[in-house]
């Protein structure tokens, strides 16, 4: 396990160093960088920002990071999952609502339960109740559903949880100003304008249906039974998501069949490819 090793930030520091100073020389201020669990797996934090502006900061950083990395004769793949024996790459999204001015978070309540505003419980509620419908948009190609593994770091239930990685969604920040959802279903490889979408409209649902937050779950989510599951193919996702009256009325249906025609094609194409796998296996044996 890379991830616990003295040397794994140091190793890849000549390339992460150019990355950050390259990032950060483009207007986009990095926080920090580390290594990660998987061999050259690094993960990269950036300042928060509005989600428009955080979309744009996201695209960009991917685009940088991989002409950097060529100039060093790297390869970087944000692939959510590039080897099955390997721990998958991922793509947390941490959200919270202010006021107008910028100043004043509504989701802090030092009076409410975990320091959680009423907006905030049911905002998150709305992520939880549509969390599988909106999955698509964090995990949108065949690959990514390879990533939800049951311990592999990667979430398999869509449920939350306080300090629990095991979980589908996080609390960060309990008792301060800088409380917030995190999401930990999307993946490396999701757009990170449609990603952000589908949870706002998700969570404004929420909002606007006065819903209840569940209670969050204790232990070990990958061993709980009867919860909420992370879809666990594309197909599944893609009938989730055509079948999803919240995301319909948020982005139209015109939106939704486009989406839906983008994600069949891709099953499509998938379902006709014959890999290494198959081959492995069946060659010399059938």
């Amino acid at each position: 396990i890379e991830d616990y090793h003295i040397f794994q930030t140091t190793k890849e520091e000549d390339v992460m160093r150019a990355i950050r100073n390259g990032i950060n020389g483009a207007g986009i201020p990095v926080e920090n960088s580390k290594g990660e669990w998987g061999p050259g797996q690094e993960e990269i934090n950036v300042r928060y920002a509005d989600a428009l502006t955080m979309a744009d900061r996201h695209a960009i950083l991917k685009n940088g990071v991989k002409e950097i990395a060529h100039l060093r004769g790297k390869a970087v793949t944000f692939m959510a999952k590039w080897d099955y024996a390997l721990a998958g790459s991922s793509s947390h999204i941490h959200a919270s609502l202010w006021d107008k001015a910028g100043k004043k978070s509504l989701f802090a309540d030092p009076k409410g339960t975990f320091g959680m505003s009423t907006l905030m419980r049911q905002f998150m509620a709305g992520q939880l109740k549509y969390a599988r419908e909106i999955t698509w948009f964090l995990a949108p190609y065949v690959n990514s559903y390879k990533r939800f593994q049951a311990g592999t770091f990667a979430p398999t239930k869509a449920i939350w949880s306080r300090d629990n990685r095991t979980a589908g969604f996080r609390l960060v920040g309990e008792g301060s100003k800088s409380i917030r959802t995190e999401c930990r279903i999307g993946g490396a490889d999701l757009n990170p304008y449609l990603a952000f979408a589908a949870l706002i409209a998700a969570g404004l649902a929420g909002i606007d249906e006065k819903l209840e937050l569940e209670a969050p779950f204790v232990g070990d989510a990958y061993l709980g039974k009867r919860l909420r599951e992370v879809p666990k193919t594309l197909r599944e996702a893609i009938a989730l998501m055509t079948k999803s009256k919240m995301l319909r009325a948020a982005l139209g249906d015109d939106v939704i069949d486009h989406y839906v025609h983008t994600a069949e094609w891709e099953q499509l194409e998938y379902d006709r490819r014959v890999t290494d796998w198959e081959l492995q296996r069946g060659f010399e044996r059938y």
